[in-house]
């Protein structure tokens, strides 16, 4: 009697349960677009490829595989894969997403809508990744040249400049940098930097990394500043300034020279040029973005993010004694 008892309360629980749960959604069921995207970015970060994988797959045939946005969710498969050496992987949905983003473009404009840049680039991103880690790099190379000509002024030149320069500065010199405008008084010339060890660190005003990176630069500067050591950090203008107000050229440099330096103060001992032409130059799609630069103006490190004190510092301290 007392199982029996037991039995039907542990059933009407149950009942209960499902009742207030709802009925679980059948296996493979339609997803929204929006929440697939992000459902299988969140397992490229964590490098779930096989979980992926398989929402993708189950997803194939009820979603519009030719939309922008699947392409987008493509290209996160194929990133993710890529964070996991999963070379294989990476390239079939780097490729779905490259062929699928290439055939949209005879209808409409890469720039004319969001999701089609991210596509794209993340498609030629891990496409050219693939092959050096193929043993191909001359061939990656290659490729991310063709398709930054390609892709020539638009809005993901900066995103293959990037990859292309991953692949092929280090160890070539440093490109002289345009000077537009500047901030601040201190303006270093090619010249004065001339054997010295030079830390290049590109930023934007409105990148939280930067200002974390900004105390490491310091630090190190007050290291190494009295040994033939120098930062020099270029940025651009982006068209807005405090709280994403628009803003026209002349009111972003009066801003960065005003109220952004009254509660982010640009070093004296940085030097600071702003010019977009040297954000394309060295592909700078993510900020911060660093380089170092030995004393005979070679480059040794292209790092986009961020660097702790404890590895810049090693690579500085390298350079210096030889």
């Amino acid at each position: 009697m007392v199982l029996k008892r037991i039995a039907s309360l542990t059933f009407v629980a149950t009942v209960v349960l499902s009742l207030a749960c709802g009925p679980a959604a059948p296996k493979g069921s339609p997803m929204e677009i929006a929440e697939l995207v992000n459902q299988i970015r969140d397992m490229a970060w964590a490098e779930e490829v096989d979980a992926a994988q398989t929402l993708l797959q189950q997803q194939r045939g009820h979603q519009d595989q030719t939309s922008p946005e699947w392409l987008v969710a493509a290209s996160w498969l194929g990133r993710g894969a890529s964070f996991a050496e999963r070379w294989d992987v990476a390239e079939q949905y780097a490729r779905e997403a490259y062929d699928g983003s290439f055939a949209l473009l005879d209808e409409r404009e890469l720039d004319a809508e969001r999701q089609l840049p991210t596509a794209l680039g993340a498609g030629i991103e891990v496409l050219g990744r693939a092959r050096d880690a193929r043993g191909d790099r001359a061939g990656a190379v290659q490729f991310l040249r063709a398709q930054h000509e390609s892709y020539k002024g638009t809005s993901i030149e900066t995103r293959i400049q990037k990859n292309l320069l991953l692949l092929s500065l280090e160890g070539q010199p440093f490109p002289l940098l345009d000077v537009e405008q500047h901030l601040g008084e201190r303006v270093l010339s090619s010249d004065s930097l001339k054997g010295k060890v030079v830390v290049a660190f590109f930023w934007a005003h409105w990148c939280p990394d930067c200002k974390q990176q900004l105390p490491v630069l310091d630090q190190l500067y007050e290291d190494y500043g009295e040994r033939d050591f120098a930062i020099i950090g270029p940025t651009q203008l982006y068209g807005y300034i405090a709280r994403g107000q628009d803003a026209t050229p002349e009111q972003e440099l009066e801003y960065l020279r005003g109220a952004y330096q009254e509660r982010f103060p640009i070093p004296s001992w940085m030097s600071v040029p702003v010019s977009q032409q040297n954000f394309l130059d060295f592909g700078v799609s993510t900020t911060p973005t660093l380089i170092l630069i030995d004393r005979e103006g070679i480059v040794r490190l292209y790092k986009p993010g961020t660097l702790p004190y404890e590895e810049l510092s090693a690579h500085i301290e390298r350079l210096l004694t030889t």
